[in-house]
Parts: C-alpha cells; structure tokens; sequence
C-alpha cells in the first residue's frame, strides 16, 4: 500500500479545537493559507482558474478513533461513517474553501474551518458539473442553515 505523506501545511486562525467552526459554512469570512511544498509547486499550474478547492487533510490531534459517535448537530449517537467526527480510523478531514489568490506555493484561502498547522494531504478542484448532486438527502442532520452557522466545536473530540 501506498504511504500517504503530506505535501505542505494548511494555516488558519484556530490554535485549539474548542470554539472552532464545525464547517466551512460557520467560517465563511474566516482566511487562512495554505503552503504547499517546493517539490510540489508545478500541481498548482491552472488551480487559480477555480473559485473553491476541497481541501484534504490529517486531523493531526486526533488521538483515538470511534466508531460510534454524537455529532456536533445532533444528540443520538451515529456510525462515525454518517458524520464528519475526526475519530475516523484514518483522521481524514476534508472541507471546501474558496480560492482568494495564487501566489508561487501560497494559495490563500477563505472558509476556513481548519486547526493551524494541519497536514494537508491533496487537493483537488470543486467542479460544479462534476460535484453538484440534485435531489441529494442529508441523512440524520436536520439543523437549519443559521443552526450550522453558528456551531462551534467543543471537546467531544478531542
């Protein structure tokens, strides 16, 4: 199998998990950055022609796995494969930001919901003819838009 090795740092405002935005949507104003390594800078060639990337990444704090777990949004207990809790067996984290600028290995970002200094594993673009599922349902999650807004984290996973 394949080691997954990072391929540069995600920075971000947040230096703890407590009070942090569960989701881009809770982080929609908030800028960070990513750096990607040197080695990789010619995978950014035409990355600045996309508004939004989806940003894939270790939950480097994470420090136990579950398979069972309450989600931020609700207070039953979920198979940890129908939320987005950083317990998974391989704490892999992945959110969609907004590109602001390209600058050589630099791409700053907007929306984000991410801890600084996270390990960022791949990146790939949004493509809305590609990602865009119509008639899509949410599962167990019923929280309103503004609920999900103004969500933070606490230590349940931490």
């Amino acid at each position: 199998m394949h080691k997954i090795k990072p391929i540069g740092i995600i920075h971000s405002p947040y230096c703890s998990i407590e009070d942090m935005p569960i989701q881009p949507k809770g982080a929609s104003d908030v800028e960070g950055y990513v750096i990607v390594d040197e080695k990789h800078i010619d995978g950014l060639r035409d990355i600045e022609g996309f508004s939004h990337i989806y940003l894939l990444y270790s939950f480097h704090e994470a420090t136990r796995t579950e398979l069972l777990v309450t989600p931020f949004m609700d207070k039953q207990t979920r198979g940890v494969f129908a939320t987005r809790s950083p317990l998974r067996p391989n704490h892999i984290g992945i959110s969609i930001v907004k590109i602001k600028r390209v600058e050589g290995n630099k791409i700053t970002i907007e929306g984000v919901d991410i801890l600084d200094q996270t390990p960022l594993l791949d990146i790939k673009p949004y493509i809305a003819k590609f990602d865009t599922v119509k008639d899509s349902t949410s599962g167990w999650l019923q929280a309103s838009n503004e609920e999900i807004i103004k969500k933070r984290s606490d230590n349940r996973f931490g």
